[in-house]
């Protein structure tokens, strides 16, 4: 009987996808549930204004801000509308949109949230009616052009404008920037030839450059934040831990009750664009998600950290970028070379909100010890852990996605120079083959 069901389910999984839209529909409502049970709804609702209203640049953890459950709330709504969405526009959930979208919830816990995202997907669809092609296209880049919300609402809510003055200027910053996005993404990607996974954070890192500059032109306030939690909360830290138990167990069961396969996954450089969705299946990819969502938690306890909105954001960054190039094998190495780094920098300390996050978004640099070795993607980590912290104050917080800021100025000075002597490698070798035949 038990080999029958096994045929079944078999059967089945090959057949569908599990990262499909009612998939993760259910993990949004997932969400709103958990921040319904932790937060009294009086309080969550203003909370969830709270959120709503706040200027939002980096770091604004909405833990803070609203409460837990409000921040819940807003990232399950958000996960809700943008899978509605994929599923209106595309035919089956890739890995890069998987990435997205958990990228998108990751943030909804600090900067994020459903009034200053909405002017990008408004800009990406102008766009697309501009070209006359359809909003597929463009998919990708609107869900991660929502790097630059903060602008939204630092207009919006942080200029002391009147209401009916910020709002709508906001949101024409915020259209506009939507609509120039996507051409601007296309270029930037050849500047560090893909071995930043975050182009998006490097192409909105530029933008927000731009936009911090004209405002402090005009005497506009425009500063980094520092707001957060310093102390964990239990229930938080059971949700993250039960989801990746979940999803392991979801993508183990669906192959064949076994984790065949994997090495195999393990063993993809990562380089953009490398969908491990279309290459190993939705299976393997969920028990990969599931694996780096454990690991990121695992870091963050050994460094005594505190769990709290920009920290929850990048454990949900590093698992959806599970299924778009990331795997233990080259974010270790990475890791290793930031947590070392920061050790010798005497203006910083691991087990810092700011550090931690920087060790986590700084996988985005993973492809290089995929693609170079371990040694490389150390010394990649190395060099992030000392560019990172210094390169905030150049768009003032307006880009949510620093470290992708970061990493596309790693990625873009050491992958020539590896390449170079990648290449000198091979032509040795060549060269020795020749003489001994």
């Amino acid at each position: 009987m038990l080999g029958t069901l096994l045929e079944h389910l078999d059967a089945y999984f090959l057949k569908k996808n599990l990262i499909s839209s009612n998939f993760l529909y259910l993990l949004a409502l997932f969400f709103i549930v958990c921040g319904l049970l932790i937060q009294p709804l009086p309080e969550l609702l203003q909370g969830y204004w709270q959120i709503l209203i706040a200027p939002s640049n980096l770091l604004t953890d909405y833990f803070a801000v609203g409460g837990y459950g409000a921040t819940f709330v807003n990232a399950g709504i958000l996960m809700l509308l943008n899978a509605f969405m994929v599923s209106r526009h595309a035919k089956w959930m890739t890995g890069p949109l998987f990435a997205a979208l958990f990228t998108v919830t990751g943030f909804a816990f600090f900067g994020k949230n459903l009034f200053n995202t909405i002017p990008f997907m408004m800009g990406a669809w102008l766009y697309t009616k501009f070209l006359s092609i359809p909003f597929k296209k463009v998919l990708l880049t609107a869900l991660f052009s929502t790097a630059l919300s903060p602008v939204v609402s630092l207009v919006s809510f942080g200029q002391g404008l009147p209401l009916a003055w910020g709002i709508p200027l906001g949101y024409a910053l915020g259209i506009f920037v939507g609509f120039v996005v996507s051409p601007i993404a296309s270029s930037f990607l050849r500047f560090h030839l893909g071995f930043n996974l975050y182009n998006l954070g490097f192409t909105s890192g530029v933008l927000a450059m731009v936009v911090a500059s004209v405002m402090r032109s005009f005497k506009l306030a425009v500063e980094v934040e520092n707001i957060q939690v310093t102390v964990n909360y239990g229930p938080v830290f059971g949700f993250v831990i039960l989801l990746c138990l979940f999803l392991i167990l979801m993508g183990w069961s669906a192959n064949r009750f076994s984790f065949k396969g994997y090495r195999a996954l393990n063993r993809e450089a990562g380089t953009s664009v490398t969908d491990f969705v279309l290459l190993h299946g939705s299976a393997l990819t969920l028990v990969n998600v599931g694996i780096l969502g454990l690991l990121a938690i695992a870091y963050l306890i050994a460094l005594g950290g505190v769990l709290n909105g920009p920290v929850m954001g990048g454990i949900l960054t590093v698992m959806g970028f599970a299924a778009f190039g990331k795997h233990p094998r080259n974010v270790t190495p990475v890791v290793l070379g930031i947590f070392l780094m920061q050790h010798f920098m005497l203006t910083h300390d691991p087990d810092m909100t700011s550090a931690i996050l920087a060790a986590l978004f700084g996988t985005t640099l993973a492809p290089i010890a995929g693609h170079y070795g371990p040694l490389a993607g150390f010394l990649a980590g190395a060099l992030h852990a000392t560019l990172v912290n210094n390169v905030g104050g150049v768009h003032a917080g307006l880009n949510l996605y620093n470290n992708g800021f970061s990493g596309g100025f790693v990625a873009a000075t050491m992958a020539p120079v590896l390449e170079t002597i990648a290449e000198w490698r091979r032509d040795r070798a060549e060269r020795s083959r020749i003489s001994e035949s």
